[in-house]
């Protein structure tokens, strides 16, 4: 997910803001529009990777339709990094023409969480509202258990990856060995205050220390680009940047606790300096949030 400023842009995914980051790998940018991903597109010899579609059909159409551009003869194959409304719920175009594949972790989530996530964010405004009017929410073709799929493109291989609940349930990365590329949904957000969905007592699954674990993970792969959920596409210091907020946020707020102050004593005190930190970040308000996750950690 991300934030939403006052007065945003329509969440439009604009098909044109693609880029070729190495040979026949693609990212559709997000433009730093609110609630736009970046889309990648991997085609191999035989089959076509998308991941990600934007959110409503009207985007998961553009998406498709780019996708098929590209992929020409190739079969496609969609996969979703999480369940989060702006990264999958505009899969619907894509049912019955790719092959929709992720982790069964993920459908659970989806499954318990989808339509109130709909329902919420078509209360985000009227350009989100009318965005997701026409939804209807689809399910994976093919699931994977355990913690790696690895898919075979034709002379490319793609590895889908997952360690469990950290920003979501099912958060999922899909790397690519061979040209040493890292989409890693919402994981990763460039130049963005990590988004921590707690909203106790409707969803509270978030670990922050296995976030903290998965970005080791990611770092220990060497990736050499990082196409991040949100934000401009760069190298590994992205995971380095979100791995380091993530740890400063929870050192700071231990003692915190443990000197007896509340939530939003701890607020008004410890986000502003946060802030000032990173005084080039999106969405500082995502701070407060991470702040009360790591205080009821402590409790």
């Amino acid at each position: 997910m991300s934030e939403t400023p006052a007065s945003p842009p329509p969440p439009t995914v604009d098909t044109s803001a693609i880029r070729e980051i190495a040979k026949d790998v693609y990212a559709i940018l997000d433009r730093r529009v609110p609630l736009v991903p970046n889309i990648g597109i991997v085609l191999g010899a035989t089959k076509a990777l998308v991941i990600d579609t934007g959110m409503g059909s009207q985007n998961g159409r553009a998406v498709l339709e780019t996708a098929k551009r590209l992929a020409g003869a190739r079969e496609i194959i969609l996969t979703i990094t999480h369940f989060h409304p702006e990264h999958g719920y505009g899969a619907e175009p894509f049912k019955g023409v790719a092959k929709i594949v992720y982790n069964k972790v993920q459908a659970d989530e989806f499954a318990d969480k989808g339509q109130g996530y709909l329902d919420m964010f078509k209360g985000m405004g009227p350009s989100v509202a009318e965005t997701l009017a026409d939804t209807a929410l689809v399910t994976a073709d093919e699931l994977y258990d355990g913690d790696e799929h690895v898919i075979d493109l034709g002379g490319r291989v793609a590895i889908l990856k997952t360690w469990g609940k950290a920003h979501t349930r099912g958060d999922q990365i899909v790397y690519l060995p061979d040209e040493n590329i890292l989409f890693t949904g919402d994981l990763a957000e460039e130049k963005t205050f990590p988004i921590f969905p707690w909203f106790p007592p409707d969803d509270m699954n978030i670990d922050g220390a296995n976030w903290l674990k998965v970005l080791d993970a990611c770092l220990a792969l060497q990736p050499r680009i990082i196409v991040p959920g949100h934000g401009e596409i760069g190298d590994a210091a992205i995971l380095g940047d979100v791995r380091d907020y993530i740890a400063d946020v929870e050192a700071r707020v231990k003692p915190a606790v443990a000197a007896g102050k509340t939530d939003d004593e701890m607020i008004a005190e410890l986000s502003p300096i946060i802030k000032a930190q990173h005084p080039d970040w999106h969405f500082p308000e995502w701070i407060d949030f991470a702040i009360r996750y790591f205080s009821a950690q402590q409790a």
